[in-house]
């Protein structure tokens, strides 16, 4: 795996953390990634990226290494990402979010559309599937204390065929850590699990003003067994943003980089290359 740099840069009074790949004077692509996870979540797809762009991958507030904070409003973390990019001096961008970091990335692209050159948003959208919302709200509320990393993979098993063991067992041990008492719990702000939390954060009406107000080219991809973006929504930004595409990635739930990680690369990779 090519050399990555773990970097601590302080926006706003908060510290984030970052992990920065390839050449500095290369094109740079942001990275943003999901609901309770980190920024090393995308470390395979980063480095196999690193010979034609300069790849960071932000933790995003409350996750990961970076600080805990009282306010984790859609908002606020789009405003971290313009933080992050002014401070490193980034004119021009390609730009990558999953998940929670989809939503973010279609916010900062809406509100800054000249700064953004393509975006990808992945399994998310101006609105989403209320089931797959449920789902994962009951998850992180109802289940966050485990006796050892095992149990955890039992548990992220079950609900998640997808992925090789050694896949899913990476993402588990990077995204856990150990209490005092000797038992585990996710890494990310428990502040972030008490289940009330809206998913998205955004009406869909403030998500289609911010689709269509996007400029750039952008590819959507949607894991083709999806609960969370339906077809029908992302079909339905093809048409009304101004130039985006849709891939729909198989053997694929929500967690595409997870769950098809050849494919997502792929994709990825036939866009922005």
């Amino acid at each position: 795996m090519p050399a990555v740099e773990d970097k601590f840069i302080r926006l706003d009074g908060l510290r984030f953390h970052y992990r920065d790949w390839g050449d500095p004077n290369a094109r740079p692509l942001l990275l943003l990634h999901g609901f309770g996870s980190q920024a090393t979540s995308f470390d395979h797809f980063a480095a196999a990226m690193t010979d034609r762009f300069r790849v960071l991958a932000l933790d995003q507030r409350g996750h990961g290494q970076t600080d805990w904070a009282d306010n984790y409003a859609a908002e606020a973390m789009v405003e971290d990402v313009g933080r992050f990019v002014a401070a490193l001096g980034l004119n021009k961008l390609d730009l990558l979010g999953f998940s929670m970091g989809g939503r973010n990335a279609l916010a900062f692209a809406a509100a800054h559309p000249a700064m953004v050159a393509r975006l990808v948003i992945v399994d998310m959208g101006p609105e989403i599937v209320m089931a797959g919302a449920t789902r994962i709200r009951t998850m992180v509320s109802t289940r966050d204390i485990f006796d050892d990393p095992a149990e955890v993979f039992q548990v992220e098993r079950a609900v998640s065929p997808y992925p090789t063991d050694d896949l899913l067992w990476e993402r588990i041990r990077n995204n856990l850590m150990q209490l005092p008492d000797g038992r585990w719990t996710w890494r990310y702000d428990k502040g972030l699990r008490d289940g009330t939390r809206p998913l998205l954060g955004i009406s869909a009406e403030q998500g289609w003003a911010m689709a269509r107000a996007i400029r750039c080219p952008t590819l959507v991809l949607r894991g083709a067994e999806s609960d969370v973006l339906s077809r029908e929504v992302a079909e339905r930004m093809t048409r009304e943003m101004v130039d985006c595409r849709l891939v729909e990635i198989p053997h694929a739930a929500h967690n595409i980089p997870l769950h098809n990680p050849a494919a997502f690369l792929a994709a990825v990779r036939d866009f922005l290359v």
